[in-house]
């Protein structure tokens, strides 16, 4: 009888181990490149990558770029499905809190608010983490850079919100609920979210930009989640789901200034490597935290950046835009909004700027933010071109002629700074290209499709690891030698991840291919939420691998190749595959993009 007492005893504690539910936090150092954590530069996320799970095989969704990143996160679908196809998209009606454009910049809360009015609650389709946990009865909290910290809860009706608080916080009739705020007062914590000061300067062309990390507003940010946030949510006595997204390293990599006009040390020097060392920080604070407060037993902590990075490089000899003079641009190099003036040439059809009503661009004028509305009505333009750094997208008027598309496509393969051409499945096969469907961008989006996808040229400066040292030409308003992503070469593919915590291995380098898509399943695998892995390769997988006792999957390599077009030009892409999900390394032309064998 005894016996069968502590074998019911055994089976019953097991049963109560396998069902406890843990807290998770997904702390996101946006752009941090996987290669540049070390004992040196980030000790604390060094620890978790030896201690815990470090995924050495990670890829960014592609277009390599916050906003897609944080939607994956959210979702666990590919941007096929999500529609948040990069950080500034076409939205065929006018955003009003992008100031009157159809290609607004989406690191916005009011933007966001707007275009969730105008798709019915719907911008992603699929529901987002935090909505879903809330649903299960977690209690929640996303605090951090504005834009991608929105994607995880993007309904705007202030009661359905978590807690949630972002660069706008206490600004522009934002409004925090009562409980939120008595807890930031407890606390001698200003209600208002501060500025980057000096860290947002980005510079000119004659002007460095920053040299100083995001030390303030992050430092604002951290001790809200650790002052405030992390005992209320501990004294909730419910489980909990806390994101944090580190504007560090990103912003001040984007805008260092330790290198203005050239490529060494770009997006190395100084600024950038403390800006690494104040994320690193900002973990190491959350996770002491957790400690005093006897919560780091039972809490998973995932650390995962959205993409990798490079340094700008803007030369080009082929390209009409450079051969142009501009006041704020050096000469001979490419100026914002390069494609769109270079496609305006080559269709002999006017260019006008998407971020100045019916302004049309002249010689020696680049649209402002680089986004193009090619045709001869900028309201009804047949060509829209939006700048998005290392890759641009390209919408098409549904009574475009389609004899247009090998115009375009003919003119693309012309420029020396063009890497890589991906069309919509929908508008057919045309040689040197490949679809949609290869990169993950068929699905079930709400918003505008692209027609066309155009990844630019990269390579490296001069360094012993090529995936530190990336350079690409990036359509941006950004100067060469300061930082940038977006593009499909490895540098910007492979963003650091890793994990610890009771339902995470130790020890373990988890060398098979893994994904931000495949992230976001697997956040709320660790939940219990709905499960949405589907068999026609829209989510992502379960890292189970990476998860105690989980076995270890097989996995290859695989290239594809376009069929080669009149010139030659072939766009190629290195694939890793795990079952049915696919892992895109790197895109492009050979010889034209860093990593592509």
């Amino acid at each position: 009888m005894r016996q069968w007492s502590l074998l019911l005893l055994l089976i019953v504690s097991n049963f109560a181990y396998a069902t406890e539910q843990h807290n998770l936090i997904l702390f996101v150092p946006d752009g941090l490149r996987a290669l540049m954590v070390n004992a040196l530069n980030a000790p604390t996320m060094n620890q978790i990558k030896d201690n815990g799970v470090f995924f050495k095989n990670n890829h960014s969704a592609y277009p390599t770029l916050t906003m897609p990143n944080a939607s994956v996160f959210s979702t666990g679908h590919v941007l096929g499905d999500t529609g948040i196809f990069s950080n500034t998209i076409y939205t065929k009606t006018m955003n009003h809190q992008a100031h009157d454009t159809n290609t607004p910049f989406l690191e916005n809360d009011a933007v966001i608010d707007e275009l969730e009015d105008q798709f019915s609650g719907q911008l992603m389709k699929f529901n987002a983490l935090l909505d879903d946990a809330q649903s299960h009865g977690f209690n929640t909290a996303v605090i951090g850079k504005v834009g991608p910290t929105k994607l995880f809860h993007p309904l705007h009706n202030q009661a359905d919100f978590p807690i949630l608080i972002d660069d706008m916080t206490g600004h522009n009739n934002s409004i925090l609920p009562q409980s939120i705020r008595d807890l930031l007062s407890q606390n001698q914590l200003p209600l208002e979210a501060p500025g980057r000061g000096d860290n947002g300067k980005s510079g000119n062309a004659t002007t460095p930009g920053t040299l100083t990390n995001n030390l303030q507003q992050q430092q604002y940010f951290i001790d809200v989640t650790t002052k405030a946030i992390l005992p209320y949510l501990k004294n909730q006595n419910k489980p909990f789901v806390l994101i944090f997204w580190s504007r560090d390293p990103d912003g001040t990599q984007h805008n260092q200034g330790d290198s203005l006009q050239q490529v060494i040390p770009g997006i190395n020097g100084p600024t950038s490597l403390s800006a690494i060392k104040n994320a690193d920080d900002n973990l190491n604070q959350l996770i002491n935290t957790l400690k005093t407060l006897g919560l780091d037993t039972n809490t998973d902590i995932v650390v995962a950046a959205d993409h990798g990075f490079s340094t700008i490089w803007k030369e080009s000899k082929t390209s009409e835009s450079a051969k142009q003079t501009y006041p704020d641009v050096p000469a001979l190099q490419l100026p914002p909004g390069f494609l769109a003036i270079d496609l305006s040439h080559a269709l002999n059809l006017p260019l006008f700027d998407a971020n100045q009503p019916n302004h049309q661009v002249s010689n020696n004028e680049h649209p402002l933010a680089g986004n193009g509305l090619i045709g001869q009505d900028a309201n009804h333009p047949l060509v829209t071109v939006v700048a998005n750094g290392g890759s641009d997208l390209i919408y098409l008027d549904q009574s475009v002629d389609k004899t247009i598309i090998p115009k375009i496509i003919n003119a693309l393969f012309h420029e020396d700074y063009v890497s890589g051409v991906f069309v919509d499945d929908k508008l057919g096969h045309y040689p040197g290209t490949l679809t949609f469907s290869d990169i993950g961008l068929v699905g079930s989006a709400q918003t505008p499709t692209p027609a066309i996808v155009v990844n630019f040229r990269s390579s490296y400066s001069a360094c012993r690891q090529p995936f530190t040292c990336s350079v690409e030409i990036a359509d941006t308003t950004l100067q060469q030698g300061q930082g940038m992503h977006g593009n499909f070469n490895r540098a910007d593919t492979y963003p650091f991840m890793a994990a610890i915590g009771p339902d995470f291995k130790t020890n373990y380098t988890d060398r098979i291919p893994s994904s931000n898509v495949d992230m976001g399943t697997t956040l709320r695998y660790l939940l219990g939420l709905t499960p949405i892995e589907s068999t026609d390769n829209k989510t992502g997988r379960v890292l189970m691998e990476a998860l105690r006792n989980g076995k270890e999957m097989p996995f290859s390599r695989l290239k594809k190749v376009s069929d080669p077009s009149s010139e030659g030009k072939q766009t190629i892409l290195n694939i890793q595959k795990v079952g049915i999900h696919l892992y895109l390394d790197s895109g492009g032309f050979s010889g034209s993009t860093l990593g592509l064998y």
